[in-house]
């Protein structure tokens, strides 16, 4: 009797406690992908000076920016990027051990007067033709295994310090005053 009140109180804890990984990705309503985007204000933002700090980003991010940027518009203060995460098999302590493939994804990059907005977007593994990442969503996917919860938890994790990193290189900078 002890050990059924039990599993029923782990079960019930299961259900409103712990939340499957994809529940952490954001999925577009319309397009069915997995989409990172937010508008970011930049008080006294101007375009071309939020553009050209982003491309400062941009070069001290990635190693080789020219190969990851697809478009590089100053005139219509725009960048695109199409880059690689690469997503790792993990032991049972949950250390990485061996490369398991790449995350192909595109990131957009658009600048208007006090705003900025990022896109991450289309999401593809690394395959002989084209596998959308949001088949690693689907539990009944015949590509679908346990392992996929933990490569989406690693793009999370990856796009999220992006953002992070992003929004850094964004805020304004301090100039310092030297009067001496």
């Amino acid at each position: 009797m002890k050990s059924t009140k039990i599993f029923l109180l782990v079960i019930v804890w299961s259900i409103f406690f712990v939340r499957p990984v994809f529940a952490q990705v954001p999925v577009d309503e319309v397009t069915k992908k997995i989409t990172y985007q937010e508008v970011v204000t930049v008080e006294g933002g101007v375009p071309s000076k939020m553009y050209n700090q982003c491309m400062e980003w941009v070069n001290a991010t990635y190693v080789n920016a020219a190969d990851a940027t697809r478009v590089r518009d100053p005139n219509n203060a725009r960048i695109e990027i199409r880059h690689r995460i690469k997503v790792s098999n993990v032991d049972k302590n949950g250390n990485k051990t061996t490369d398991a493939g790449l995350v192909q994804y595109d990131l957009i990059l658009e600048f208007k007067d006090g705003r900025y907005r990022y896109t991450f977007t289309e999401f593809n593994v690394m395959k002989v033709s084209k596998f959308p990442l949001e088949r690693w969503l689907d539990k009944n996917d015949p590509e679908y295994s346990a392992v996929c919860d933990i490569y989406i938890q690693q793009v999370n994790t990856e796009v999220l310090a992006l953002i992070k990193s992003l929004k850094e290189g964004m805020s304004p900078k301090v100039i310092k005053n030297d009067n001496w």
